[in-house]
């Protein structure tokens, strides 16, 4: 089973609105609300794979009903620490004329050191039952920088497999705490190395770079593909790079989170890295296909992978 932990959940409305600009009033064509958040994302694309998982985090308030009771309906089973203040609301705007999609995302709640506390016990609690831990999207305000960091450490010391996916101080932070696995996408694996990705080589120094910090293994995700730097034997590692044609989206919000679902799924059921990448690069490019993140049908998972070309650079040994 794999835990996904979402400190900051949030209600996601996603609206489509055709030619969308700034400075005019606009009427939606269509609007789906759901509820989100990165970890809560991926614990949903997980279920759609079948895959054993169970959603954590925080929530407060009636957007925190409005976000555990819609679990339960979508039958993603849930244990949510139950918080004072009210959980953020995020809002993606999707517009099919041009294909581009708007994000506006909520900081979200302030929490308190026991609401922290409580959380960080039910992750022990529940972290008994699993293989894996994704720790993933942002940190609701005035909660320390290093969470994900300690969250990290206690999981290593009871062997339970960590995957990271945020940014910022975060991010750095919990890779010094020595993650199994981070996910950033190229703009924000950039801000970890300091400088913008143009060639081949920018990327493979970024996952060198990554990797230097401490996780053990590290895929940058971009819009049509990813570079890989995952450990084969102790203490070393391959680089590969994936992609997959371009296919027309209706809405590309949460593929990112699509892709790291079915890299997952595909590694607990003990595939092949290639395989895992096909896999991961399938499900990023079906969540394109509807609206809604993690809202894919399953079958269409084989058709896309076996579009995926998956090609080694390199071997990696990591500096001791």
């Amino acid at each position: 089973m794999i835990l996904t932990v979402t400190v900051n959940a949030a209600v996601d409305k996603t609206l489509t609105v055709a030619n969308l600009q700034l400075g005019r009033r606009h009427r939606a064509q269509q609007g789906l609300v759901m509820p989100g958040g990165k970890g809560i994302n991926v614990a949903r694309a997980l279920r759609r794979l079948d895959e054993p998982v169970i959603a954590t985090g925080l929530a407060g308030g009636r957007a925190g009903t409005q976000i555990t009771d819609g679990l339960d309906a979508e039958g993603i089973p849930n244990d949510f620490v139950h918080i004072a203040a009210e959980s953020r609301t995020s809002t993606a705007v999707v517009d099919p004329t041009s294909g581009l999609s708007t994000e506006i995302n909520e900081y979200g709640p302030e929490v308190t050191g026991e609401e922290i506390g409580a959380l960080l016990d039910k992750v022990r609690y529940l972290a008994g039952g699993v293989s894996s831990v994704v720790f993933a999207g942002s940190l609701p305000r005035r909660l320390e920088n290093g969470f994900y960091a300690d969250a990290i450490r206690e999981m290593n010391r009871r062997k339970v497999r960590t995957i990271v996916d945020s940014d910022g101080e975060p991010l750095r932070l919990a890779l010094a705490a020595e993650p199994a696995l981070v996910f950033p996408n190229q703009r924000e694996a950039e801000a970890l190395v300091g400088n913008e990705f143009q060639t081949d080589e920018d990327f493979q120094h970024a996952l060198s770079t990554i990797a230097s910090m401490g996780a053990d293994g590290v895929v940058i995700t971009l819009k049509t593909g990813c570079y890989a730097l995952l450990p084969v034997g102790k203490g070393k590692g391959h680089m590969y790079r994936a992609w997959i044609p371009r296919i027309e989206a209706v809405s590309a919000v949460g593929s990112g989170d699509a892709f790291l679902a079915g890299f997952l799924s595909a590694h607990e059921a003990g595939q092949p890295t290639a395989q895992c990448l096909r896999t991961g690069l399938a499900c990023g490019a079906a969540n394109t296909q509807a609206m809604g993140v993690g809202v894919f049908d399953p079958r269409d998972i084989p058709r896309y992978a076996g579009l995926v070309e998956v090609q080694e650079i390199s071997g990696f040994a990591r500096a001791s």
